[in-house]
């Protein structure tokens, strides 16, 4: 089938940050096969991250699938993008459908774009990966790709206003070298790898970003081992819990 909705969409985007003058740095993209199936996964800090993870295989000529969370597909504005695109939703009460379409799509030789810590980190550090994303890649036959994203978080996360109009920030893309399955025992031991590599490279986009904060008010980007005052994996943790218990009640 051709793709008419794709291509524009990447054409808008990379208008949009020509626009913003966003500094974005793509590191590693010759790992993305320029044929063949391959999940690519991502480290999860921002609304954004789908955009600028697909932008990662963009060098090599691949369009990426990735799989989201079903709302947006049904969302009056971004649905008809998503599914012109040919993304993959994920119902999260049902989620075998998704898990079968994604490795469908990976035999086709698609690309597919996971974000295996499943919802967005407050902490802007790893947290624990879910084992879908190598099950998947297991299943298919697939390599792993590990992308770490960063200065996404700058523009829209979760917890913060929305500063889509940010001029020249800096943005962070690594992907690394290709994990084969067959390298591993099983899919949780190549979990574990694939946090450890996500790790590394989160750490090293952050250690290398040439840019800091512009005062104490704006420290709020960096994780707390780097001297932000974002929370912690735990206070994040106890977050999530507090704001699931509020969804629940309102009065707690």
């Amino acid at each position: 089938m051709p793709e008419l909705v794709y291509p524009p969409v990447i054409a808008a985007a990379k208008t949009m940050f020509r626009v913003l003058d966003l500094k974005i740095t793509i590191e590693g993209a010759h790992h993305v096969p320029r044929t063949g199936g391959a999940v690519l996964a991502s480290n999860h800090i921002s609304y954004l991250d789908f955009i600028f993870c697909g932008l990662g295989a963009n060098p090599a000529k691949r369009l990426v699938r990735f799989m989201a969370k079903k709302s947006v597909f049904t969302h009056k504005i971004s649905g008809p993008l998503m599914r012109g695109m040919r993304h993959i939703p994920v119902d999260r009460r049902a989620g075998a459908g998704s898990y079968a379409t994604a490795v469908s799509a990976l035999r086709r030789g698609e690309v597919v774009g996971v974000f295996p810590e499943a919802t967005i980190s407050r902490s802007f550090t790893v947290k624990e990966l879910k084992s879908g994303t190598t099950r998947m890649a297991a299943e298919a036959g697939v390599p792993v790709l590990p992308v770490a994203i960063w200065g996404t978080q700058r523009l829209w996360t979760k917890g913060r206003p929305r500063t889509l109009n940010r001029r020249h920030i800096p943005i962070t893309i690594l992907v690394g070298e290709p994990m084969d399955p067959a390298d591993y025992p099983d899919a949780n031991a190549m979990t574990v790898d694939l946090k450890a590599r996500l790790t590394a490279l989160v750490d090293r986009a952050q250690r290398d970003y040439p840019d800091k904060p512009a005062g104490p008010d704006d420290t709020w980007w960096l994780p707390k081992h780097l001297g932000g005052t974002a929370p912690t994996l735990e206070e994040a943790a106890e977050l999530e819990v507090r704001r699931r218990a509020a969804a629940v009640d309102p009065d707690a």
